[in-house]
């Protein structure tokens, strides 16, 4: 019988790819995720009432004569990616009892509550979400995060890549007016939506990662497809993976990254409006490879074309498979609780304090 998940287990048998155990100071492994996010819908990425942009050089050479030398680009935040992603994978972690949002009075303490707003309301230190995305609560403790991100820019400028849709906010009955009343609602407005098909070249690094860690991480891109505000409604977008490198250094920039693939398209006269999806997606894989030759960094192992694509394919499988989840899970909590009780736990300024003095009768 073939082996179902060759990659994965090849991968797992490399030496120098991944640590048996979580490490608290940096090691020089990084594993890079590069992506093209596309959006599927009709996202809304803004801060105060506006569509994040920047006024950007278009390409790195801009290679096409008729190219401008500068655009307006969306930006989409490093928080804005991230967030979501481990807001999956806290669902996950929810759903095989390894958080709560509760505190329990006895048992293993599992009550993790993301974002604290009181005392009563804390962060665990010891889930796969505190160890590998980190956390700051105050004194009462801090996770540098291992997964490292920028802010992704459009490949196409602003002007093509948004449309401004007004709302209005219907009564039950269907119409702008509550039962009795003389006068419509005034529940008007207007906000700019990002288009379908728009393209975010975008990479995602994990710090010395562990093998669970790195499925953890790798699960929660390919399971989130929902970004941005209002993102019940609207907010849809896939996740194309295009490479995997394995690296003891952090590579290119995501804007460095979108120009070049800017001037790829502009040089071969696929720029269009929309872009097309398979051009993208080319234009992304070979500028992908021209980049990581220029990086100063020693690559330890690539994933890329069809055994990138045959990768992906075996990480959906596996989370295809609800008893395979369940031991990765357990074996990442295993390793996150150890580092919690070997080192996190003393990451706060109240732990240490708490060490350093005597404890009292009621503690000892």
């Amino acid at each position: 019988m073939a082996n179902p998940t060759p990659i994965l287990d090849s991968l797992r048998q490399t030496n120098g790819l991944f640590f048996d155990e979580f490490n608290n100071r940096p090691q020089g492994r990084y594993v890079h995720f590069v992506l093209v996010r596309e959006t599927e819908s009709f996202p809304i990425f803004q801060t105060d009432g506006n569509l994040n942009t920047i006024r950007v050089r278009s390409g790195l050479n801009s290679v096409a004569e008729n190219a401008p030398k500068t655009v307006a680009r969306l930006v989409l935040f490093k928080r804005k990616q991230t967030s979501p992603e481990r807001l999956v994978g806290r669902e996950l972690l929810r759903k095989h009892g390894y958080i709560t949002d509760t505190i329990t009075a006895t048992g293993e303490e599992t009550s993790c509550i993301y974002n604290p707003t009181s005392r009563e309301e804390r962060r665990c230190g010891q889930c796969a979400d505190c160890v590998i995305y980190g956390y700051a609560v105050g004194e009462t403790g801090a996770e540098k995060s291992k997964v490292y991100s920028d802010s992704a820019f459009s490949i196409t400028p602003y002007d093509e890549s948004h449309r401004s849709f007004r709302f209005n906010a219907l009564s039950e009955n269907g119409t702008m007016y509550d039962p009795g009343a003389e006068r419509p609602r005034t529940s008007y407005g207007e906000l700019d939506h990002v288009v379908p098909q728009v393209f975010f070249p975008s990479l995602i690094t994990l710090r010395d990662p562990t093998y669970a860690g790195y499925l953890y991480v790798m699960g929660n891109i390919l399971r989130c497809d929902r970004y941005g505000g209002g993102e019940t409604r609207t907010g849809k977008v896939y996740n194309h993976l295009i490479a995997v490198y394995f690296a003891d250094a952090e590579i290119f920039s995501n804007l460095r990254y979108t120009q070049t693939i800017y001037d790829w398209l502009n040089g071969r006269q696929l720029y269009t409006a929309p872009l097309d999806r398979d051009a993208v997606l080319e234009a992304a894989a070979s500028c992908c490879a021209e980049l990581i030759d220029q990086e100063p960094v020693a690559i330890a192992r690539s994933l890329f074309g069809t055994e990138v694509r045959a990768f992906r394919d075996e990480v959906v499988s596996l989370y295809q498979n609800d008893a395979q989840v369940s031991e990765l899970l357990r074996t990442l909590h295993e390793k996150t609780a150890r580092y919690y009780t070997g080192v996190g736990r003393g990451q706060g300024r109240r732990a240490r304090r708490s060490e350093s003095e005597p404890a009292s009768e009621s503690e000892s």
